[in-house]
């Protein structure tokens, strides 16, 4: 009988502005928005604090800047990030060699061959976190689940500091109270159509199955 795979999702908090937050202590507490300060400025990372004002990635400056008045508006420092980006890559190898980044600030862990030396999925991920926190003063969340989709699920749900662990064979457990947007390649268009035919759970969705869903949906 196969080995469950072991996959954890490490993805960094609000980095870009916990960076900033970790650097000037001034700004710890404050909603602090990182991005072009122009008139055509795009928020880069909202901190957690500015995204209880309805600010956030990719938002334009001015639109966020209206919804949070009293955020501080930082340039980014590509520079920095990145140099930090590699101290947490560091982090991540000593527990494994596969190591897939997906960007700046998240990868992926095959943390499978681990165990014996290591510890479970959840040891693996405490650890981490552990050490992120105490070399780097920055926060990480991490999902640990059988594979990349459902870890990077398990970190989102795990948001902000925080782990979430989905165990093999209670997939199904995890997944069906969640909106379909969760699955990757549904977007809000395509949720929003979901939910106009009374789909708006992954449980919604399962019920159907694939030929229903491919009869109702059409291929995509």
């Amino acid at each position: 009988m196969p080995v469950a795979r072991t996959i954890l999702h490490v993805d960094m908090d609000a980095f870009f502005a916990a960076v900033e937050q970790r650097d000037r202590p001034e700004l710890r507490g404050r909603p602090v928005l990182v991005g072009g300060t122009g008139r055509r400025g795009v928020v880069t990372t909202a901190s957690y604090e500015a995204r209880r004002f309805g600010c956030r990635s990719a938002m334009p400056m001015a639109q966020a800047r209206r919804l949070c008045p009293a955020a501080v508006v930082v340039p980014g420092r590509m520079g920095v990030y990145s140099a930090v980006s590699r101290q947490v890559r560091a982090i991540l190898e000593r527990y494994t060699p596969d190591v897939e980044p997906l960007s700046i600030d998240e990868a992926f862990l095959d943390v499978t061959g681990s165990a014996r030396l290591k510890g479970d999925g959840r040891s693996i991920a405490e650890s981490i976190r552990r050490e992120i926190r105490a070399e780097l003063s920055l926060a990480a969340s991490v999902g640990v689940a059988p594979n990349k989709f459902l870890a990077k699920v398990a970190s989102d749900l795990a948001k902000p500091d925080g782990l979430r662990v989905i165990e093999p064979g209670r997939e199904r457990q995890a997944l069906d109270p969640l909106p379909v947007g969760v699955i990757f390649g549904i977007g809000p268009r395509a949720a929003e159509r979901l939910a106009g035919a009374g789909i708006r759970r992954v449980a919604d969705l399962a019920a159907l199955g694939a030929e229903g869903a491919r009869a109702r949906f059409g291929e995509a």
